[in-house]
């Protein structure tokens, strides 16, 4: 009897973005993620891509991709937002799908995903359809290749869904066993009633659809899968790998499947290590040859489905009662409130489903006018989505349009995919998913929704907000303090949208503190500088300039004038409106100039109130992620005046500090304090420092060792994790510059001995992939006797001892 293995993750994490701003955008270094989930949820991503199996002294032996040996998907928005932030990772998985087709008889192992995993059987026809297109065509831009199978959102089915799958193409599905009815073989006979779970996972199944299509469908382990997910499976790699080769069946002789699907954030996220477990089990089986590895596309092409299935019909793996968690109070709930109510989930469908079909007419009348066929250039819009630039526009709009098109034409087409696209994905299941109408995930589909009613207004001048907003705020959140539907989006939706105008508000701030170029990206627009003037006087400065505002997605345009004083600390004042003619500008930076030069600026400020008028705006009107950026640096030279001061504490007291530590006595917590500020700030700076002066860094740690005083763990971990990598990239790149090999042997010896949890995953994949080429060929050198030679093997084994690196 053949026995295979298949493992499937399903990977989907959608990063928060602003739709206005198309924010999923390259990280601060500084703040490199959003918060600490989005952080190790990335690690997760980038972990199965280079996971580690090690030996019995718990040193690194391999490095494997998970992703080639497993079946997996990835959403598509995930996947755009890792090409962005973790380029590495991004193509890691890219290579995963290649080296798995050659591993599984040309097949690869990436399925395709609906694509902004919305629940399909809730979705209209259209949408259904939409989906599945916009899905595939992702699938191919990112993997090269004609998906075979995709994931279904929640893996949530009907019929219909079916249908539009197998019409295009795609051979086969995954769902939990409790969504299958019953089956017969495909010969005929009985059928029998296998709900309740109860289906022979082990095969592939055939479903026939109405329309006289076929789709195969795989019903992956319940029981096992629910087990790795949830309990303490992914604690022991072997123990993992024995309870995968506990799915296959006793009974018969046939080729059988042991597979399990969970989320893919199991491996590495909700439990730490459990990619080594993975990583572990899948070499475990492999080695021992206690099953073939397999993924879904080669086992049906070698074993065909020979029994038929029918579904349970409006059915999903993450609720028990069908389909209800992303449409009612069903009693699903992620859990630490059980007492918490999910009836807003009515409202928020009934409000969406309201907006989608009041736009959808507005939308197919107004684009009639302009395009062939306005919902099939919404399905080949994607092409645009997948490749935002002026060529990519300019062909959908050719292939598209009735006639050649005004400017105005074309912003008004793009428009209108864009309403289309955000209608969409303000269907983003997770809208529904989690326990309240407050959560992150629900203001997310509020504010698609939102993008959805601005677009309307400006192409169909429909008023639709007012009855959106009184439909949500028949929802209530959980939480007092936040009220209903109407009020959360007030609150935390409406200061999210933008505008031309606050766009020119962003630039004209930014223009203090950046030295822009003549042609600017600010997030998914392009600002091009006309004009721009700069007056100082002490420590105010005034800004004034001119701008054309074009916005990268619609091509929508103005040209906006703008005024910024600033005078110290967060104190910021500024306009920005349209000028309709160039003297009025001018008028406007002459009367401000003027007025500034006397260093008058209650004066300023009036006149910039009376030219400005309700066009004005202050540091609290710009993106969250740029007002951080902006008051780092207004913090900064405030930052400097206190740590000098505190240095000048510390120094003065530094042998009292220590005297206080040998004798057992807590020192002050003014001295205290002031000790651990400098110190910390000093040692940050050191590993940031390309110079890397490991005997400062010693001294520093020396101090802070004899003063008694604290280091600041993460925010110093990660310093010390860049610092690194820094060095191992020069030594990659240059192996034989031997100062560097010298200084990273130091360097990681000294971190070693650190009290701190220093992440070195990327450190050590970087030596590790230097084991194969540059280590062999200092190993060749050595053996002929050259002795530099000699001594560089030395000096990285010592680096590998030092990163628990097996050599």
């Amino acid at each position: 009897m053949e026995q295979y293995v298949c493992i499937h993750g399903h990977f989907y994490q959608p990063p928060r973005e602003n739709p206005w701003l198309e924010v999923i955008e390259k990280q601060d270094e500084a703040r490199p993620y959003h918060d600490w989930n989005e952080r190790i949820t990335a690690e997760c991503y980038a972990a199965n891509c280079a996971s580690r199996i090690l030996d019995q002294e718990g040193r690194i032996e391999r490095i494997v991709n998970n992703y080639a040996k497993m079946s997996f998907n990835f959403g598509p928005t995930l996947l755009t937002w890792l090409e962005i932030n973790s380029p590495e990772v991004y193509k890691a998985i890219q290579e995963a799908d290649r080296l798995s087709q050659d591993r599984f008889s040309g097949h690869g192992s990436a399925l395709a995903q609906a694509y902004n995993h919305m629940i399909l059987p809730l979705a209209n026809q259209r949408d259904k359809y939409t989906q599945v297109h916009w899905g595939i065509k992702d699938f191919q831009h990112r993997f090269g290749r004609d998906p075979e199978g995709m994931w279904l959102p929640e893996t949530a089915v009907d019929l219909r869904s079916l249908e539009v799958l197998a019409e295009q193409g795609i051979r086969f599905t995954l769902l939990a066993p409790r969504q299958a009815s019953k089956v017969r073989e495909i010969s005929g006979g009985d059928w029998h009633d296998v709900s309740g779970e109860r289906i022979d996972t082990t095969m592939a199944y055939n479903l026939l659809l109405p329309s006289g299509r076929s789709i195969a469908i795989f019903f992956y382990h319940g029981a096992l899968s629910r087990a790795v997910a949830f309990e303490k499976v992914l604690k022991d790699g072997e123990f993992f790998a024995r309870r995968l080769l506990d799915g296959f069946s006793p009974e018969g002789d046939r080729p059988q499947l042991a597979h399990i699907a969970t989320d893919g954030e199991t491996y590495g996220h909700h439990h730490r290590f459990g990619d080594m477990a993975l990583a572990f089990a899948l070499n475990h089986i492999e080695d021992k040859e206690l099953a073939r590895l397999t993924n879904y596309g080669e086992f049906l092409a070698k074993h065909p489905p020979t029994h038929e299935v029918e579904i349970l019909e409006n059915s999903s793996w993450s609720c028990s009662h069908g389909i209800e968690r992303w449409q009612s109070d069903c009693g699903c709930y992620t859990g630490g409130h059980p007492e918490w109510k999910q009836a807003w989930r009515v409202s928020l469908r009934e409000s969406f489903d309201w907006l989608r079909d009041r736009v959808a007419s507005s939308f197919e009348n107004k684009a009639s006018e302009l395009l062939h066929d306005p919902w099939s250039a919404r399905n080949r819009y994607i092409e645009v989505v997948l490749e935002r630039s002026p060529e990519s526009i300019d062909r959908f709009l050719q292939e598209q349009v009735l006639r050649p098109l005004s400017e105005e034409e074309r912003v008004k087409v793009l428009k209108l995919m864009e309403l289309q696209r955000h209608s969409m994905l303000m269907y983003t299941s997770c809208g529904w998913f989690f326990d309240d109408l407050a959560g992150i995930e629900t203001v997310q589909v509020m504010s698609y929704g939102a993008r959805v009613i601005q677009l309307a207004q400006e192409l169909f001048g429909n008023e639709l907000e007012t009855k959106f907003l009184k439909m949500l705020g028949q929802g209530q959140s959980n939480r007092a303090d936040m009220g209903d539907g109407r009020e959360i989006y007030e609150r935390l939706v409406r200061p999210s949208m933008f505008d031309l105008a606050k766009v020119g508000a962003h630039y004209g701030v930014g223009t203090l503190f950046n030295d822009y170029p003549e042609q600017a990206k600010v997030y998914c627009y392009t600002a091009e500088c006309q004009d721009k003037q700069f007056h100082e006087a002490g420590r105010a400065k005034l800004a004034l300039g001119k701008a054309r505002v074009t916005s990268d997605i619609t091509l929508e345009s103005a040209v906006l004038g703008f005024a910024v004083l600033h005078i110290g600390d967060h104190n910021i004042s500024g306009g920005v409106r349209e000028f309709p003619e160039d003297n009025s500008y001018g008028e406007m930076v002459k009367e401000l100039s003027n007025a500034f030069s006397s260093a008058n600026f209650t004066k300023t400020i009036r006149v910039l109130d009376r030219n400005f008028a309700d066009s004005t705006f202050d540091l609290k009107s710009l993106f969250a992620d740029e007002q951080r950026k902006i008051l780092n640096l207004l913090l900064r030279t405030t930052l400097e005046e206190i740590e000098a001061d505190y240095r000048q504490l510390y120094e003065h007291h530094t042998p009292l500090l220590r005297f206080l530590k040998e004798a057992g006595t807590p020192p002050p917590k003014a001295l205290y304090t002031a000790a651990e500020f400098v110190l910390n700030a000093e040692l940050h700076r050191a590993f940031e420092n390309d110079d890397l002066e490991l005997s400062r860094i010693e001294h520093l740690l020396r101090e802070a060792q004899l003063e008694g005083i604290s280091l600041e763990g993460e925010s110093l971990e990660y310093s010390i994790s860049k610092a690194l990598k820094r060095l191992a990239n020069r030594l990659k790149a240059d192996p034989n510059d031997f100062s560097v090999l010298q200084k990273l042997e130091q360097a990681t010896a000294l971190v070693s001995g650190l009290p701190l949890g220093v992440n070195l995953w990327e450190v050590q994949n970087i030596c590790f992939g230097m084991l194969d080429n540059v280590c062999r060929e200092y190993k060749a050198r050595a053996e002929q006797g050259d002795e530099q030679a000699e001594k560089w093997l030395q000096s990285f084994r010592n680096i590998a001892e030092s990163l628990a690196v097996r050599v």
